[in-house]
């Protein structure tokens, strides 16, 4: 196994500028979700911020991703193209999945945004895999586990009547997208590796109103439920501290 990198005092200032930049630029992307709206104006709208910000697309060219922004709207869980002829509805959840290279670090998140009304059952979706993410953030104490997490969100979402997509994992972060370890959304607590000050994570739940099964369509990149049923989705990239979990995509 892979160790996981402890950033020292200088590689996390960099990864604060990263993480706001994200945050600041999926701000303006909520701002901007309205019925008629398509995933591709959204896709332009944040590489044109990206461009203004002095940063550069996390995602556009990663194995091949052709946008800036993983944009996926109700029953797909997360990695949607960018498409011009989808436009957003009344009652859509679209799923804002984005980030940055900064100065050489990534930042990363994602956040799941009701399009005007939408149905209760959807809204409390939302609102229960955005407080799981909560709940895992309150569990990453130094000295806790990785198991931890994922027990904290596959505890609150379960109890909720929801399911946890097992396909996809958080992970490490920081010079690469991608960095050891994974972060199950679900788990013991109490098990695998001990949090360490100077880990930064990247916790992202993907929360199903039916089954957690998950299927890759033909575009080989998009992933959707199997029942057709919605997923919401909400991811911080996340720092260690002594003092306890610092949220890096935070508006501080």
């Amino acid at each position: 196994m892979n160790p996981v990198e402890i950033k020292s005092p200088d590689e996390i200032a960099l990864m604060r500028e990263a993480g706001r930049i994200v945050c600041e630029i999926l701000d303006e992307l909520e701002k901007a979700v309205a019925p008629g709206v398509s995933t591709w104006d959204l896709d332009a709208l944040a590489e044109q911020l990206i461009a203004k910000k002095g940063a550069r697309s996390a995602f556009k060219g990663y194995h091949g991703f052709p946008g800036v922004l993983c944009a996926s709207v109700n029953q797909e869980v997360v990695h949607g193209i960018p498409n011009r002829k989808r436009r957003l509805v009344a009652g859509d959840l679209m799923k804002l999945d984005f980030g940055v290279v900064y100065r050489g670090f990534f930042g990363d998140s994602a956040r799941t945004v009701p399009v005007g009304k939408v149905t209760p059952e959807a809204q409390a979706l939302v609102d229960v895999t955005r407080q799981s993410l909560e709940k895992a953030i309150q569990a990453m104490q130094p000295g806790n586990r990785i198991g931890d997490i994922g027990h904290a969100v596959q505890n609150h979402v379960e109890a909720r009547g929801f399911s946890v997509v097992r396909d996809f994992t958080g992970h490490g972060i920081g010079r690469k997208l991608h960095e050891p370890p994974q972060v199950p959304n679900y788990g013991q607590a109490g098990s695998g590796m001990k949090l360490r000050p100077g880990m930064v994570l990247a916790v992202e739940p993907m929360v199903n109103q039916g089954t957690p099964d998950v299927e890759v369509l033909e575009d080989e990149w998009t992933a959707v439920t199997v029942d057709g049923k919605l997923s919401a989705h909400f991811e911080h990239t996340i720092l260690i501290s002594e003092r306890g979990p610092e949220v890096l995509t935070r508006r501080r």
